[in-house]
């Protein structure tokens, strides 16, 4: 694994100038990822919060919830190394705008996007893990993460309902 340092379980930072990465550290992060609570692991290629750039190697088992959010003023995007999932788009009263499905280059799906505007979005990961690079704008600025009250927090009970409902509508 590259030498790091933690902000946190699920966060990690370079210690190097020169970040690269390559399948066995994608392999550790998935076994980090498994000892994590949450079941995810972050890698920053970018060396603090504050960056303009920041770059991003992000595992998520198939149990995570990745709660409907959306960034105000940025531009992210995705290519997706290992694994599926569903990105679900979502107009501002929740109701389903859009189904991405994506997938590492040998699946025929999807295995890039980019996302512009400040949509509502999740992802329905498919299978045992997601491996993507995500890209977006820094500096990292909590306050400009939006989540809606229609979606359940981490901790609601009712979380699995609510995918539950997802998933009926997108099928």
């Amino acid at each position: 694994m590259i030498p790091t340092h933690k902000e946190s379980d699920e966060v990690l930072y370079p210690n190097d100038e020169i970040v690269f990465v390559g399948g066995a550290d994608l392999e550790e992060l998935k076994r980090l990822a498994l000892q994590n609570p949450r079941r995810r692991i972050r890698l920053c290629a970018h060396h603090s919060p504050n960056d303009h750039l920041h770059e991003m190697f992000i595992v998520h088992t198939k149990d995570c919830y990745v709660r409907p959010h959306k960034h105000l003023g940025k531009v992210e995007s995705m290519v997706v190394l290992e694994g599926e999932a569903d990105i679900v788009l979502f107009h501002e009263d929740g109701k389903v705008m859009q189904v991405i499905q994506m997938g590492d280059l040998n699946s025929g799906k999807c295995f890039y996007y980019r996302l512009c505007e400040p949509i509502y979005h999740t992802l329905l990961i498919r299978t045992q893990f997601l491996v993507f690079h995500e890209s977006t704008e820094g500096p990292f600025m909590r306050d400009k993460t939006i989540f809606p009250d229609w979606a359940p927090q981490e901790s609601d009970s009712g979380v699995r309902s609510f995918i539950e409902h997802i998933e009926l509508v997108i099928r």
